[in-house]
């Protein structure tokens, strides 16, 4: 018995746009275009400056990651805190991987200009 009762809210609901779109076409209120000619006249959202900022955001992104690397010994039996622990491990690289996200978020995020 649901199947039924949704089946008739969507024909309802189906009817209802359809009855707002005949609506607004009669009167002149909405152009309709193809999605082919949209396609052609619409802006693309990323233009070469928003690929030259994401792929320095994924530069500066890797290179943080390649600062992190390294530490180990070869020796179990040996502990080198001043490697494991360097400034270039614990400020360094975190602070250029969190740079790296913020420029491709911006990079995401910025518009064109008109």
């Amino acid at each position: 018995m649901s199947k039924k009762t949704s089946n008739s809210k969507e024909g309802l609901l189906d009817e209802t746009v359809n009855d707002k779109s005949q609506a607004q076409n009669a009167s002149g209120g909405v152009n309709q275009v193809s999605l082919k000619e949209w396609n052609k006249t619409a802006p693309f959202s990323f233009n070469a400056k928003n690929y030259r900022l994401l792929l320095i955001g994924l530069a500066i992104n890797i290179l943080g990651y390649i600062l992190m690397i390294g530490g180990a010994t070869d020796d179990p039996a040996k502990f080198d805190g001043d490697a494991l622990f360097s400034h270039t491990r614990i400020t360094l690289a975190p602070i250029l991987i969190v740079a790296g996200y913020v420029v491709i978020m911006f990079a995401i995020m910025k518009k064109q200009k008109a």
